[in-house]
């Protein structure tokens, strides 16, 4: 097969990049949280663009392996162990069949990734292998990882002379307990009065324990819509709209209180205003951040957000040539 699952840690799910193009229909993408650790991960085995691999949540769990594999872990700071031997991170292993990979306690961050080369290999649905948990769709089975699964490995190749490759420490980040998300701000950010926009702005917002694949909600503070005769159709709720749709990313403030950023497995619209929408660029960081930790939010311009994917994208193309 190549992987059994002896303990699922915490939320262990099979993930890609996601099954994008299919909002109209109301299925968000699911995929990798944080994108650069997982693609980062397949650069160092050698596979290619949107192989899919394991998504590790807080917790990791303890797979075997049922025949040689090549493999990488990025993302927090989980450290992996092979047999009980503290084993690196960011850099391409080599393990056989029999050998056992578990995960210490969780440091930094909040999600690992673990590529294999070959790619998991689960039944793709709707062009993508990613799992969506809420309605058990794709993945394994469409949920987590149980004990006693047995995952199948993609075809790889020989992948062993790689192993040893490591990405350099200038690009491997670092996940802090604060961290500062660049926003820009619209579509409905005209419902909020102009104090309760600098508010939230000057705020630093503590992440709460519903943070996950769906959203991450915040607490610190309380927000005022400005006072008007609703539309019909929008309900009473002055946070309410007739009808948005939602990209990742995006804020809503039910209530005007502990605003929500909406994440990969999120509904694709609804009818909370959204104040802003977290830049590309930063939703991976936001991804490494877990309960309790502070959060800003900063307001960009549309030159800036562009600007920092571009940014992003060179750092890719420099880390996948330096792995080549």
């Amino acid at each position: 097969m190549g992987i059994r699952v002896r303990q699922p840690g915490l939320l262990t799910t099979v993930q890609d990049t996601g099954r994008f193009g299919e909002y109209a229909i109301g299925m968000p993408p699911s995929g990798a949280m944080d994108v650069f650790s997982y693609q980062v991960g397949n650069y160092l085995v050698g596979n290619e663009d949107g192989a899919a691999g394991l998504e590790m949540t807080y917790l990791g769990p303890e797979l075997e392996f049922t025949e040689d594999a090549v493999i990488a872990i990025t993302g927090a700071e989980m450290p992996p162990k092979i047999n009980g031997e503290v084993a690196p991170a960011w850099e391409v292993i080599a393990v056989e069949s029999g050998d056992v990979l578990s995960f210490d306690y969780l440091g930094s961050g909040a999600r690992s990734y673990l590529a294999v080369a070959g790619g998991i290999d689960v039944p793709i649905f709707m062009h993508s292998r990613s799992t969506y948990t809420l309605i058990g769709l794709g993945g394994l089975e469409g949920r987590a990882l149980q004990e006693a699964d047995e995952l199948e490995v993609g075809e790889g190749g020989d992948r062993s002379d790689r192993v040893g490759k490591a990405v350099d420490e200038d690009h491997v980040p670092a996940y802090s307990k604060e961290t500062e998300l660049r926003v820009i701000i619209g579509l409905a950010s005209y419902r909020l009065t102009e104090e309760s926009m600098e508010e939230f702005l000057s705020t630093t917002w503590t992440v709460t324990p519903d943070a996950d694949r769906v959203g991450y909600r915040y607490k610190g503070g309380e927000l005022k819509f400005v006072e008007r005769e609703q539309p019909a159709g929008a309900g009473a709720d002055p946070a309410n709209v007739v009808d948005f749709g939602y990209p990742i990313g995006s804020i809503q403030v039910p209530g005007g209180v502990e605003p929500i950023v909406l994440m990969n497995d999120a509904v694709t619209g609804g009818g909370y205003a959204t104040i802003g929408t977290v830049i590309s660029a930063d939703r991976d960081r936001l991804a490494q951040t877990k309960t309790n930790d502070k959060t800003r939010f900063r307001s960009v311009d549309l030159d800036e957000a562009l600007k920092a994917r571009e940014e992003r994208r060179q750092q890719m193309v420099q880390i996948q040539q330096a792995l080549s």
